[in-house]
């Protein structure tokens, strides 16, 4: 997995590419952990690049979630691939977290 994270404006953005499963999701919770104790709380998960996620990736998802929002802060997700987009549909994280269709759109509507 791929895991970029840098701040635009007011927004925390994550990069993701590659695959988000057992093996690899625990290193996109454990940075997202440390970015919140840094003091970021407002977060835009850019999955453009993600082929790939398992429900451990979902698992880390919910965990940052939780997080975020007990900091008081906002998780973001946007450029869904066709399979990770079937993979929120089903699981119902569609309608937990905003989904945006690019990093622009989510930028200029948040």
């Amino acid at each position: 997995m791929d895991l970029n994270g840098f701040k635009q404006d007011r927004f925390f953005i994550v990069k993701v590419g590659g695959r988000m499963d057992a093996v690899t999701a625990p290193e996109f919770e454990k940075s997202c952990l440390e970015w919140i104790v840094q003091g970021e709380s407002t977060f835009i998960v850019d999955l453009k690049d993600l082929e790939y996620m398992s429900s451990a990736g979902l698992r880390s998802i919910l965990v940052v979630g939780k997080k975020v929002k007990s900091a008081g802060g906002a998780l973001s997700f946007c450029s869904l691939t066709p399979n990770v987009e079937h993979v929120f549909s089903i699981s119902g994280f569609g309608s937990m977290f905003k989904v945006l269709d690019s990093l622009e759109t989510a930028l200029h509507s948040l």
